[in-house]
């Protein structure tokens, strides 16, 4: 498990994040929520341990995250960060492998190992990237490097996923099929998944807990149900928000509600 206990973030003087609580359990998916400039991306880093907190701490399995080596925490922990360039010419399938080094489980020489290339052949089915293995990851759409990181993250096996923006760039039908495919993970492999997202209504579909934050605060965390109220996120986003039922599934259904003045 892991956790964060009243971990606040500075910047100077500038309060990024500021005391926040958080339990992320094997087999839930975790949505963090809020405007732009709400700390949701500097949480998530501070979570992999890519920033220490000001004050407050993160813990993997009980013990504090900075008595971990970073060769340790990316045995445990996989991040996604939003799509980028990637400067290097290798293909997909080299990207994807190269997961499996940060897991550890290469050949004591650095070769690939057979599970290496089983694994790393799988994940690139599960994001339908296995036609464009062979392909130089700088050739990529931005949607499709996005899906290369996220299968590359799942190559890992890491037991925690740390997802920032995962369904950027992509189109509606990769949109649900990478959470789906996320959900899956933490269903069957009881994997424990964060994502930082602005789309609420994903965030409501498949997470079991959301975090809602602004100013560096946590707002409310919880069960979307309670947490995805009409009430909640106007105080977050500021806005007039319509909460009904979804038809088919049930979970929250969250449209804003543009008031035009005459």
């Amino acid at each position: 498990m892991l956790q964060a206990e009243h971990v606040t973030i500075k910047y100077g003087s500038r309060l990024a994040v500021s005391d926040v609580s958080l339990s992320i359990r094997p087999g839930e998916i975790t949505a963090i929520l809020g405007p732009n400039g709400a700390g949701k991306s500097t949480l998530l880093r501070t979570l992999n341990g890519a920033l220490k907190p000001s004050s407050g701490q993160v813990l993997l399995e009980g013990l504090p995250l900075h008595q971990f080596s970073r060769r340790v925490i990316s045995r445990h922990i996989a991040a996604v960060a939003q799509e980028g360039d990637v400067r290097f010419p290798v293909t997909v399938l080299e990207f994807v492998l190269g997961g499996r080094y940060a897991a550890a489980s290469a050949g004591a020489w650095g070769w690939e190992t057979n599970r290496d290339i089983k694994v790393a052949h799988e994940v690139l089915d599960e994001t339908e990237l296995t036609e464009l293995s062979g392909r130089l990851m700088n050739e990529l759409s931005g949607g499709e490097r996005q899906r290369a990181v996220l299968a590359r993250a799942l190559a890992t096996e890491a037991s925690v996923l740390l997802l920032d923006e995962p369904t950027a760039n992509l189109d509606l039908a990769h949109q649900a099929a990478i959470l789906a495919l996320v959900r899956q993970r933490s269903d069957l492999n009881k994997v424990a998944a964060v994502v930082v997202t602005h789309d609420i209504n994903l965030a409501a579909g498949f997470s079991n807990h959301v975090l809602l934050m602004k100013s560096g605060h946590g707002v409310a965390f919880g069960d979307p149900a309670k947490v995805l109220t009409p009430e909640l996120l106007k105080e977050v986003f500021g806005v007039r928000i319509l909460v009904d039922a979804h038809p088919i599934t049930g979970v929250p259904r969250i449209t804003p509600v543009h008031e035009v003045r005459r």
